[in-house]
This record gives structure tokens, C-alpha cells and sequence, in this order.
């Protein structure tokens, strides 16, 4: 498994629909559940805007792509985990990250 992660709420997210050439971005939050996403890229970018961006021009002709941001131990808080955990979590991701196969 090369990622696991934890989703922030669909609230703070984007759908990005595909007909043609044509791309329509959605805000969340999105109810259905039925309709939650199952699988999931992960995309390094500093903004959800760029994110959109980068997402929009994926190659589909139809259907949908769910734009969310990913957790990250800087972003939970001391009483959830400590600032120690949180930085070995850190160290952790960037060696892992630094010995990922390049493409």
C-alpha cells in the first residue's frame, strides 16, 4: 500500500465533472453517500486551486473527479498527537518519500 491517509470533510472539496471538453467544478459538501469517492491520487500542490487546476485536465471523457485535501500531522492538534509523534510521522514520510522509486 504506497498511501493511506485520512481525507479532510468532503465540505472543504470539489467535484470536477467531465462531459467532452467541457469541465464543471461542484463545492462539497456532497450527502450522498452512495456517491463518496472509492479510490484516490494523490497530487502534491500548495493550493486547492491549483489542485482543480491540475485535476481539470485529466484525461476523461466522462464522469467525475473528487478534489480533497489530505491530512497531515502538522495539521492535528497536540491533544490528538503530540508534537513528538507528529514529528516522527513527519520524518517518517520524507525518508519514505526521499526512497520512493522515481518514474
Amino acid at each position: 500500500m504506497s498511501s493511506g491517509d485520512g481525507l479532510h470533510p468532503s465540505s472543504k472539496g470539489a467535484r470536477i465533472a467531465y462531459a467532452g471538453a467541457k469541465r464543471t467544478v461542484t463545492d462539497g459538501p456532497f450527502t450522498e453517500t452512495k456517491e463518496l469517492i472509492a479510490g484516490y491520487w494523490v497530487t502534491q500542490v500548495s493550493s486547492r486551486e491549483e489542485a482543480i487546476d491540475w485535476e481539470s485536465r485529466a484525461p476523461f471523457e466522462d464522469g467525475q473527479v473528487e478534489v480533497r485535501q489530505v491530512f497531515e500531522a502538522s495539521g492535528f492538534p497536540a491533544d490528538v498527537l503530540p508534537p513528538e509523534e507528529a514529528a516522527r510521522e513527519d520524518a517518517l514520510r520524507e525518508q519514505m518519500r526521499r526512497n520512493a522509486p522515481r518514474s
